[in-house]
């Protein structure tokens, strides 16, 4: 049977955990459940609090004792994250199902992270309808709006509970299926990056990658798709990185809304993953709105790129201290790498006549990029255009393809 695991805080909301499992036992799943609770008694849990709390590696008792909640529940979360991926590992974990407030939430959610993307995970949350970013992570959590507190049992409570339970159930069905009879591994999968101005690029290098016999993963580079770029690099699902569009970078040094925080660009490099590396829209650092921008930048060039974003140009000194901290980053990998640098424009508005045409700012980026790899037996390919002209794309591709050809034939 597809067993379902719920976590949560048995002690508060012990009730509630009491009926989602009657739920999920009614819908034909078996239910483990693990309370990161507080300790005091709820309802009975096959992973008790204490387990929990020991699995976390942190000692919870002088937490209690000071009353410290914020401590506590963040090594609950971390204890929780090594009993739900031990229970994945030895085949008893087809779906995760957790309710909560901020507190309940804050747990389950580190905990669900964990698990590799395509294990079903669902958070039902107060929080859901606000900053979902520290739930979600780089992960695929859903999230359901509880639309009430969770607070006792009532008919709205078990309208969407009942509804969070259903999902749940028949996510984790659908899981077993797929475990009892997976399907034949299919073509080996590509990270690329790309952003609206990096578009041609970005497809020109996906058909033919494709034509080469791989699938490419396209992640929009907004902070959220370059962090989960990072994660599918990190757990070993990915043959090769295409990383054309770093402008998340740019985003985390000047103070962007965009950034995929400072570890971007390391993942692949980290795990020895082949990867081709460029410079794709560092010419920009993005904004909200308008009115969005801090004053700070009152006197920078900008481009109101639609209603909701407004972009602004990199200068000279930012665009130095990129290419040095891509060239770092391109010199710890532990595997395979090449850089492209289009020499004439690095996104579809720095080109000759675009509104972000900055020769001085470019040649900074690339000089301080190819100075960082200087002694390295890292190459840095020159290619003689724009990032979006015919054959960047394509040369993108080849350079991948034989990087991850001779990989393989040592």
């Amino acid at each position: 049977m597809a067993t379902v695991v719920l976590v949560g805080t048995f002690d508060t909301k012990g009730a509630e955990y009491g009926w989602l499992r009657e739920q999920l036992e009614a819908a034909g799943c078996t239910v483990t459940a693990v309370d990161v609770g507080s300790f005091t008694d709820g309802t009975p849990a096959d992973v008790p609090a204490t387990e929990v709390a020991a699995r976390s590696g942190v000692n919870v008792a002088p937490l209690l004792a000071a009353r410290d909640r914020g401590a506590v529940m963040t090594a609950m979360g971390a204890g929780a994250a090594v009993v739900l991926r031990e229970l994945y590992d030895r085949g008893e974990l087809d779906a995760v199902l957790a309710v909560g407030g901020s507190g309940g939430s804050s747990v389950a959610a580190p905990a669900m992270q964990a698990l590799p993307v395509g294990v079903p995970k669902l958070l039902v949350s107060t929080m859901a309808s606000g900053d979902v970013a520290p739930y979600v992570g780089q992960s695929d959590v859903t999230l359901m709006y509880s639309v009430v507190d969770i607070s006792g049992l009532n008919s709205i409570s078990r309208a969407v509970l009942g509804n969070a339970a259903a999902a749940a159930a028949g996510m984790a069905l659908a899981h077993e299926r797929r475990t009892a009879s997976p399907e034949p591994a299919g073509a080996p999968l590509i990270g690329a990056s790309m952003f609206g101005l990096t578009t041609p690029a970005v497809d020109e290098a996906r058909a033919w990658l494709t034509e080469l016999g791989y699938e490419v993963l396209v992640f929009h580079a907004t902070g959220a798709g370059g962090r989960a770029m990072e994660g599918l690099a990190d757990a070993g699902l990915l043959t090769g990185v295409l990383d054309l569009t770093t402008t998340e970078l740019a985003d985390d040094l000047v103070g962007g809304v965009l950034t995929a925080g400072p570890h971007r660009l390391e993942a692949a490099g980290r795990r020895g993953i082949p990867q081709v590396v460029s410079v794709g829209a560092l010419d920009m650092v993005n904004f909200g709105g308008r009115e969005t921008v801090p004053a700070e930048f009152a006197d920078r060039q900008f481009l109101v790129h639609n209603p909701t974003v407004t972009l602004m140009r990199t200068t000279v000194g930012e665009n130095a201290e990129l290419g040095r901290r891509i060239a770092a980053k391109v010199a710890a990998a532990t595997g395979p790498v090449e850089v492209l640098l289009p020499m004439g424009g690095v996104s579809g508005i720095d080109v000759p006549d675009g509104p972000f045409v900055d020769p001085d700012a470019d040649a900074a980026l690339f000089t301080s990029l190819a100075d960082g790899l200087s002694g390295t037996d890292v190459p840095v390919v020159e290619f003689d255009g724009a990032i979006n002209n015919p054959g960047f794309g394509r040369l993108a591709a080849e350079r991948l393809h034989a990087l991850i050809t001779a990989a393989k034939e040592n």
